[in-house]
């Protein structure tokens, strides 16, 4: 068997030992926190306490713990997630009609923050120490730390409440548009305010990665040999410095796709956005146990086989990595 696919092949079973770590976990976390979903419904009204143990058996919540597990695990390799105590419908089906939203509002903000962390990164990179690259830093420590609730809520108040030029709340309008590109574009409207939150405080992470590998690309000597060339400063960065500068950057991304799923649960409930991310939050407050644990299983799923993708990547890319990978693990 050769180096590469030995490679893979280690690769591939601690991505297989990841996932069963995780369902394990994913699986006691909700068991441990207080209170249960029958007790909620009872304290609500929703349920008369004579009923309760009737839904406790119905759900196998009176079963003890491993039992439980054992049926969580066979449940799971059928590929059943279980049915919403709330939403009265089965996981998969809850999970599957906010997953779109999620995936459209994460995606268009990671895309731009992508190419504007790119971009700046190489502009500050390259005007090292002068007033721009100590603006473009400053600005992308600032908005990388500030909290994106606050964000949210600082829009929605001045550009959603005050001068009116957004939705406050919502994915589509009530009732939506009957045309098809008029239905497009209410929903393009209502995003436009947690996609540019979320790209606000995701720009400065691949602005920092890009321009800390920049500055060390440019020491490289086949840098100092372009530039003997006589090649301009322009095919310097972009043709030559900027490509290699790229994987580290691409990698992050690749790897930062893996939480796509899962939204931004804090954004989401801000702007009361209709997906995976309100989804979790509404969950845990209706302690909806099927749901938590199949929007998390989700999550975990994506980070995993991102990150299994992200270290097949490297491992092909740079054939130390891979040598590394492969003697120390």
């Amino acid at each position: 068997m050769s180096e590469f696919r030995r490679f893979i092949l280690r690769r591939t079973i601690y991505a297989i030992i990841t996932f069963f770590v995780t369902i394990t976990i994913n699986f006691f976390i909700f068991r441990v926190m207080p209170g249960d979903p029958v007790s909620m419904l009872i304290a609500e009204r929703v349920l008369k306490p004579s009923v309760a143990e009737e839904v406790r058996i119905k759900f196998g919540l009176n079963l003890p713990l491993w039992q439980q597990y054992l049926l969580y695990i066979k449940n799971l390799l059928s590929g059943y997630l279980g049915y919403s105590f709330h939403w009265k419908e089965p996981v998969i089906k809850v999970i599957m009609e906010r997953l779109p939203n999620t995936i459209m509002l994460m995606g268009v903000s990671t895309v731009f923050s992508f190419f504007i962390g790119i971009f700046l990164g190489a502009i500050s990179a390259w005007r090292r120490g002068t007033k721009t690259d100590v603006t473009i830093v400053t600005g992308s420590l600032l908005f990388y730390s500030v909290p994106v609730f606050w964000i949210g809520m600082l829009f929605l108040m001045l550009l959603g409440y005050y001068l009116g030029l957004f939705p406050i709340a919502g994915t589509i309008s009530r009732p939506p548009p009957r045309e098809f590109f008029a239905r497009i574009w209410d929903f393009l409207y209502h995003m436009t305010l947690p996609a540019l939150t979320l790209t606000l405080i995701s720009f400065g992470d691949y602005t920092l990665l890009m321009r800390n590998t920049l500055l060390d690309v440019l020491t490289q000597d086949y840098i100092v040999t372009a530039r003997a060339k006589g090649l301009s400063e322009k095919v310097v960065l972009f043709r030559h410095a900027m490509r290699n500068a790229l994987l580290p950057t691409v990698t992050a991304v690749a790897i930062s796709l893996g939480f796509i799923v899962s939204g931004a649960t804090l954004t989401e409930t801000v702007f009361s956005w209709n997906g995976v991310g309100r989804l979790i939050f509404d969950a845990m407050m209706m302690r909806d146990y099927p749901v938590l644990q199949g929007a998390f299983l989700l999550i975990s799923i994506s980070v995993i086989i991102a990150n299994y993708v992200a270290d097949l990547l490297y491992g092909f890319l740079d054939p130390r990595i891979k040598y590394a990978g492969f003697q120390g693990g």
